[in-house]
């Protein structure tokens, strides 16, 4: 009798350490799958990096500057905000249109981040040749 209730006891345990370790992975499985969410799902990331794609390539400074107007307001809206897509310009986060000419002809390129998403936006004046 002492041997059947010593292997209760050992499958009970065994039963026991099976469902923790369960419990462990179920848990570390949620929270890899917070960390690596952007906030974004694939839809709104191509809605968001629409806007701008049409802006890529040469572009005269009028567009370039009503690209960068976009990304401003794109900045300031609040829905954004929460999903941390911000666009940075040439890099900086204190995005104006000043210093953009009209008359010239600029090359605009996208930068995405790791989740696909457009994050930085860069413009250079074209040389004129």
């Amino acid at each position: 009798m002492e041997n059947a209730s010593k292997a209760l006891i050992i499958a009970g345990a065994i039963l026991l350490a099976i469902l923790l370790i369960s419990l462990g992975i179920m848990i570390f499985s949620q929270a890899q799958d917070t960390v690596n969410n952007s906030g974004m799902s694939k839809a709104e990331i191509e809605t968001f990096n629409s806007q701008f794609l049409k802006y890529e390539g040469d572009r005269k400074g009028s567009v370039v500057k009503t690209m960068v107007s976009e990304a401003i307001a794109s900045n300031a809206d609040d829905n954004h905000k929460n999903n941390s897509a911000t666009v940075k310009v040439n890099g900086s986060d204190s995005i104006t249109t000043s210093g953009i000419d009209t008359t010239k002809t600029y090359k605009v390129e996208m930068e995405y981040g790791a989740n696909g998403r457009i994050n930085n936006i860069k413009y250079s004046e074209k040389s004129s040749t």
